[in-house]
C-alpha cells in the first residue's frame, strides 16, 4: 500500500501547485512607479543554517488524517434542536435572553454549577367535561269508534278523563318532591340543587319524618346519611322483583311469534266458527333508562375543599280501576291491579368478589412510585345527564259489537309507546385525581305512574247470553336503582404530602413530593399518572320519569240481527291487561378501592320517598239513548251463504317519543 501513500502525495502536491499558479495569475503588478515599502528580504543563507548537524529527520510515510484531543470542558444540558425559522429563532432568543448560558451549559470538571437552568413540569392536557340533556315525549291518542251494526253512530265525549288523569298526576306530584327541578349545568343551578336536596333530607333525618302526611294508601319515607338495600311499597325485601313475572297477558295484542315447523299441514278445513273476541285495552306504556358513569376514576381522590354525596329516589303512582259491567257478562277470574314502588341502594367496593373477598393478588409492599405524570385542567370539570321521559296515551274507545256468524277479532287497543335512553360513559382512569374545589356526586330518579281505566260494558236485550269480560288485570310498575362502586368507609383526612404535591404542581415543579412515596395505596406502583382539576368536580345524573295512560272504554254488545247468529255465540270482551312501566337504573363509578382525601367537610345525604293512592272514581259520560235507537234499526236480513273470518285491527300503533297525536281508527265503522 506504499505506491497508495505515494499516489496520495502527488495529488495533494499537484493540487498545490495548481493553487499557486491560480494565486499567480490573480496577483496585481505594479506599472511603473515606486512602492511604498521595500519588499522583505531573505535571511542570509547563513542565519537559517543549523550548527547541530546531529539532529535525526526520518523521512516517514504520509499518513492522512486529523488528530486532536478537546480540552477539559464538559457540555450539559445538551438537546437535539430542530429546524426553527426566523421569527421563530428570534422568539426563542428573546425567552432566553435572561439566561446565564455559560454557566448551564459549560462548567469545568468537579465544578459545581449553582446557575444551571432547572426543567419545568411538562403538564398535558386532561380530559374534558361531558354533559348530555335528554328529553322524550310521546303523544298517543287512539280513541276509536266502532260499530258493527246499521244503527246509528252516537260520539262519546270523553273530555273528563283527561281531566281525571290531570288530576291523579298533580297527586301523583305530592310525593315527588324533587320533579320540578329545570335541567341546567351550571354551578349556581347545582349548587341550588344540592341546597334544597340538603335541606329536605336533614329536616327529615333531625325529625324522624316517615311518611308525608298524606293519608295515602301508601306514604313511606326514610331519610338518613347512606340508604341500602331493596324497598317493596315502603318494606324491605331481600329481592329485587322481575317485572316480566307481572306483565299482564294481552290476549290476541300480543305481537306475532314465528311459528313452529311442522311437517303436517296447517290448513283447518272445518266450518267456520261463531266467536267475538274483543280487546280494547291491552295498551303498553314504558319508560326505559340505564346510566353506567365512568368519567374520572382512580384509586386515590384528594379533595381540597368539600365532598357532597347524594342519592334520592322518589316514586309514586295513582290509578284508578273502577269498571260498571252488566249483570249478563261473566266476569273472568283474573288478577286485579297490581302497583308496585320497588327502590334498590347499592354500593360495592372495586375488586371485590361476590364472596366478601378480594379477587386482585396483594401489591408488592416493596415498590413505590419514584416519578409522576400529571394532566392538568383549569377550572371547573362536569358530568352531567339529565333525561326526562314523558308519555301520555289516550285510548278512550267506543264500541258496539256484535256477533256475525263467523270468527271475528276487534283490536282496538294494544298500543306500544316506549322511550328508551342508554348511555355508558367511559373515561379515562387516573391513580390519583387533585380536585382543588369541591365535588358533588348527586344521583336523583322521580317516577310517577297513573292509570285511568274507568270501563263500562253493556248488553242490550236480545244479545249473546255467556258472555266473559276481562276488566282488570293493569300493572303498575316504578322500579328504580342506584349503585354506587367505592367504599362508604374510605374517606380521610387530608395528609399534608397531598397539599404539596398540589403546590408542586401549581408551581411546575417536576419533582414529586416524597410523601407519595410512602403512601400505602400506591404499593406497587412504578410512576403515578395523576389528574390535576383547579376548580370543582361534579358528577350529577337525574332521571325524571312520567307515564300517564287513560283507558276508559264503553262497549256495548247488541244482539245479531241475524237471530241464527246469537246461538252458540262465543264472545270475550277484554278492556284491562294495561302495563304502565317506569325503570331507571343508575351505576356510579365513584372510587377504584384506595381512598378519599376530603380537606373540606364531607356530607352525605339520601333519601326514599314511596307514595301509592288508589282512587275510587266513578265518573262516566252521560249515556246516550243509543240502546232504542239501536233496536229500532235491527231487523232481518237473509243469511248469506257463506261466511268468513273478519278481523277489525286499529291496534298496534306503535308511536316511538313521536310528539303527535295519533289516532288510527277514528270514526271507523263496520
Amino acid at each position: 500500500m506504499y505506491t497508495d501513500r505515494i499516489s496520495d502525495m502527488i495529488a495533494h502536491f499537484i493540487g498545490l501547485f495548481e493553487t499557486e499558479v491560480d494565486e499567480a495569475r490573480m496577483r496585481t503588478h505594479y506599472a511603473g512607479g515606486q512602492g511604498l515599502q521595500d519588499d522583505r528580504a531573505l535571511p542570509p543563507h547563513d542565519d537559517v543554517q543549523n550548527a547541530d548537524q546531529t539532529y535525526d529527520v526520518p523521512l516517514q510515510d504520509y499518513d492522512p488524517g486529523v488528530k486532536y484531543r478537546a480540552g477539559h470542558y464538559e457540555f450539559s444540558a445538551t438537546r437535539t434542536h430542530h429546524a426553527l425559522s426566523f421569527d421563530d429563532a428570534i422568539r426563542k432568543h428573546s425567552h432566553h435572553a435572561s439566561y446565564d448560558f455559560a454557566g448551564s451549559h459549560f462548567r469545568m470538571p468537579g465544578e459545581i454549577d449553582a446557575y444551571q437552568e432547572q426543567p419545568k413540569l411538562v403538564l398535558y392536557t386532561g380530559p374534558g367535561s361531558v354533559i348530555a340533556h335528554v328529553s322524550q315525549l310521546t303523544l298517543l291518542q287512539d280513541d276509536d269508534y266502532l260499530n258493527m251494526t246499521d244503527g246509528p253512530n252516537v260520539a262519546r265525549d270523553t273530555t273528563y278523563v283527561t281531566e281525571r288523569t290531570t288530576e291523579y298526576y298533580n297527586e301523583a306530584a305530592r310525593f315527588t318532591p324533587f320533579d320540578s327541578y329545570h335541567r341546567t349545568d351550571t354551578y349556581d343551578g347545582l349548587q341550588s340543587i344540592a341546597k334544597d336536596l340538603h335541606d329536605y333530607i336533614t329536616q327529615a333525618r333531625d325529625n324522624d319524618v316517615s311518611s308525608l302526611g298524606t293519608g295515602a294508601d301508601q306514604d313511606f319515607v326514610v331519610a338518613s346519611h347512606s340508604i341500602t338495600g331493596t324497598y317493596v311499597n315502603g318494606v324491605a325485601a331481600t329481592a329485587l322483583p322481575d317485572v316480566d313475572d307481572f306483565m299482564p297477558d294481552r290476549g290476541i295484542a300480543k305481537p306475532l311469534t314465528d311459528r313452529e315447523e311442522s311437517d303436517a299441514p296447517q290448513e283447518s278445513h272445518t266450518g267456520a266458527g261463531n266467536s267475538l273476541d274483543v280487546a280494547a285495552g291491552a295498551n303498553v306504556v314504558a319508560n326505559i333508562v340505564s346510566v353506567v358513569n365512568t368519567g374520572v376514576v382512580a384509586p386515590v381522590m384528594a379533595v381540597m375543599g368539600d365532598y357532597h354525596q347524594i342519592d334520592a329516589i322518589t316514586q309514586s303512582y295513582v290509578y284508578s280501576d273502577h269498571d260498571s259491567i252488566d249483570s249478563a257478562f261473566t266476569r273472568e277470574d283474573h288478577a286485579g291491579t297490581v302497583a308496585n314502588n320497588i327502590a334498590a341502594f347499592q354500593r360495592t367496593v372495586w375488586g371485590e368478589s361476590a364472596d366478601g373477598g378480594h379477587a386482585e393478588s396483594t401489591p408488592d409492599a416493596t415498590i413505590f412510585p419514584t416519578a409522576w405524570r400529571v394532566s392538568y385542567i383549569e377550572g371547573d370539570v362536569s358530568f352531567v345527564h339529565w333525561i326526562e321521559q314523558y308519555h301520555f296515551v289516550s285510548d278512550n274507545d267506543t264500541m258496539t259489537v256484535t256477533t256475525s256468524g263467523a270468527d271475528v277479532s276487534v283490536l282496538t287497543g294494544g298500543n306500544s309507546a316506549v322511550n328508551l335512553a342508554n348511555f355508558l360513559g367511559i373515561g379515562i382512569q387516573y391513580d390519583l385525581v387533585i380536585v382543588g374545589g369541591n365535588v358533588l356526586d348527586m344521583n336523583m330518579i322521580a317516577q310517577m305512574a297513573v292509570l285511568y281505566d274507568n270501563d263500562s260494558v253493556h248488553a242490550l236485550p236480545g244479545s249473546t247470553s255467556g258472555a266473559t269480560v276481562q276488566s282488570g288485570n293493569n300493572l303498575l310498575w316504578n322500579e328504580a336503582s342506584i349503585h354506587n362502586v367505592g367504599a362508604n368507609d374510605r374517606f380521610a383526612s387530608m395528609p399534608d404530602y397531598m397539599v404539596e404535591a398540589a403546590k408542586a404542581i401549581n408551581e411546575r415543579d417536576p419533582h414529586m413530593p416524597e410523601g407519595l412515596s410512602t403512601d400505602p395505596n400506591f404499593a406497587g406502583y412504578a410512576g403515578l399518572n395523576v389528574l390535576y382539576i383547579t376548580g370543582n368536580l361534579y358528577d350529577v345524573t337525574y332521571v325524571k320519569q312520567v307515564s300517564v295512560l287513560g283507558d276508559s272504554d264503553d262497549v256495548t254488545q247488541a244482539a245479531s240481527k241475524v237471530l241464527a247468529n246469537n246461538e252458540n255465540a262465543t264472545v270475550h270482551i277484554d278492556t284491562g291487561s294495561n302495563a304502565v312501566v317506569n325503570i331507571a337504573q343508575i351505576t356510579d363509578y365513584d372510587s377504584f378501592g384506595g381512598s378519599t382525601y376530603v380537606g373540606g367537610h364531607l356530607y352525605s345525604d339520601a333519601v326514599l320517598i314511596q307514595g301509592g293512592l288508589i282512587e275510587h272514581d266513578a265518573t262516566q259520560p252521560h249515556q246516550a239513548a243509543l240502546a232504542n235507537e239501536v233496536i229500532a234499526f235491527l231487523h232481518d236480513d237473509n243469511p248469506a251463504d257463506d261466511h268468513i273470518d273478519a278481523v277489525f285491527n286499529s291496534g298496534h300503533d306503535l308511536s316511538w317519543s313521536q310528539a303527535h297525536p295519533v289516532d288510527v281508527m277514528q270514526t271507523a265503522v263496520a
